[in-house]
């Protein structure tokens, strides 16, 4: 049986960098080296040691994947 996780985003609100790196399918390091290119939207502060992204901006850069839109 294949050990594939599904991955549950919520329609609208936040979610943590858990779930962005596996939604995107990349590791911290590339997370944070493409906020400071540009190519991810950067995580709003809750606290100290708590970041979260917006669904929809997720939802927009998985959107724009493929497209011819600068994002290598």
């Amino acid at each position: 049986m294949d050990n594939i996780e599904k991955i549950v985003m919520p329609e609208e609100g936040f979610i943590r960098m858990p779930t962005v790196l596996k939604v995107l399918g990349i590791s911290r390091t590339a997370l944070y080296n493409g906020i400071a290119r540009g190519d991810y939207p950067k995580p709003l502060r809750l606290g100290p040691r708590m970041s979260v992204w917006k669904v929809e901006e997720i939802r927009k850069l998985i959107a724009g994947v493929g497209k011819n839109d600068g994002i290598t």
